[in-house]
């Protein structure tokens, strides 16, 4: 048998042999006995041998797993995989017969809740553990707050476009065609779910803000103030800050920051924002205000504080509007200074031809408006490109 193997074997050279063939040669070293004999053991063996040492072992340089390992791997992984379920036509028919309106609503209402629900919690921990900093700090609220819209946009923007503002909507109506029709019930439904979140606080935190309560009557100092009971819902001026003029130009110039960095993040032509990241930046920009004007009394949003107040109005009475007068301030001023932030993005810093450029927008007139604006500002070639000219705009 050993001739045999190694005639076979022997014209074909040793790097090229095939573990079969090596295989082969091998055999010619096994025992065919029967019955086998037992193994000798010598007991002075090498002490340095190593059983698990797999070194002399010598595979096939293929860089595959042997097929049966291979498949066993693959099923492995197959089972892993849960199979999507087919959509049925029932399913499709019972989402088409959804009215639009409503699913709007439902979206912008959640949206705000998912945004003042966690920020008024925050703020409830913070002003209920005054004592302890370790339950809640400003720079916590910021966050909770911060998160809190990034979180609204992501779950529900892609369903009403993710306003959860009224100046928001309003802006969107003014400079972007949004219909004048829908914003009553976007309003509307924002208000709603920020009386829903605070709301539900109260529920949540019913024992610690009765307790809390408590001792701010004992004490003497009521229920609506700044650091209060009704401020964990809603804002209110300090015991100082009785100028009204001074309150309404810290929401002012709050509000504007935030309606420029938001128009700013809603611009497809601005290459430094995706719309992967807008959420987080304009949830940061409310937290940069907070973490800044919060102490000098901000509001930011009408639904935000008009939901709330409410709340605050039916567990702490009529004064949660009254206090300082201030109420209005909160409510209102984010209205118009949220216009004007959009109207100076607008006006100064949009450019509409790279909109239209980048497939986001077209000229009213279409091709040919564009066509025409462009030769009225550029020089149009005869193979459709254009050049500069050197003009007033080019200087």
């Amino acid at each position: 048998m050993s001739l045999l193997l190694q005639d076979a074997t022997s014209s074909i050279p040793r790097e090229k042999r095939t573990l079969r063939e090596k295989s082969m040669i091998a055999a010619d070293d096994v025992d065919l006995s029967w019955p086998p004999s037992a193994p000798k053991v010598s007991c002075n063996a090498d002490p340095s041998f190593n059983m698990t040492d797999t070194s002399h072992i010598e595979r096939l340089h293929t860089y595959d797993l042997e097929l049966g390992a291979t498949e066993a791997v693959q099923k492995h992984i197959s089972r892993q995989v849960v199979a999507t379920k087919p959509v049925s036509q029932r399913k499709l028919d019972f989402e088409h017969s959804r009215p639009r309106w409503l699913r709007e609503m439902a979206a912008e209402a959640t949206g705000v809740f998912f945004y003042v629900y966690p920020g008024i919690a925050a703020t409830a921990t913070f002003i209920l553990n005054e004592a302890n900093p370790a339950f809640g700090s400003l720079f916590q609220v910021g966050w909770a707050f911060a998160f809190g819209i990034a979180f609204a946009i992501i779950t529900c923007a892609s369903t009403s476009g993710g306003h959860f503002n009224p100046a928001i909507t309003i802006c969107f109506a003014i400079w972007q065609g949004f219909p004048w029709k829908k914003v009553p019930y976007y309003i509307f439904a924002q208000i709603f779910g920020a009386f829903l979140a605070a709301l539900l606080l109260m529920g949540q935190y019913h024992e610690q803000i009765s307790a809390f309560s408590a001792a701010s009557v004992a004490s003497g100092k009521g229920l609506v103030y700044n650091g209060g009971p009704a401020s964990i819902l809603c804002t209110f001026p300090g015991a100082t800050q009785n100028n009204l003029g001074y309150l309404f130009m810290n929401e002012w110039f709050v509000d504007s920051f935030i309606g420029i960095v938001i128009w700013a993040c809603l611009d497809p032509a601005n290459p430094f924002v995706s719309p992967a990241g807008a959420p987080f930046v304009i949830g940061l920009a409310y937290a940069n205000m907070i973490w800044g004007y919060a102490d000098i009394s901000i509001s930011t949003n009408l639904a935000r504080d008009l939901g709330t107040r409410m709340v605050a109005a039916i567990f702490f009475g009529r004064e949660a509007f009254t206090y300082k007068n201030y109420s209005w301030i909160a409510i209102l001023v984010n209205v118009p200074a949220t216009i004007f932030a959009t109207a100076f993005y607008e006006m100064l810093m949009r450019d509409s031809l790279k909109k239209i450029g980048g497939g986001h927008a077209q000229h009213e007139d279409g091709e040919e408006g564009l066509h025409r604006h462009l030769t009225k500002t550029m020089s149009v070639m005869e193979n459709g490109t254009t050049a500069v000219t050197k003009g007033k705009e080019g200087l």
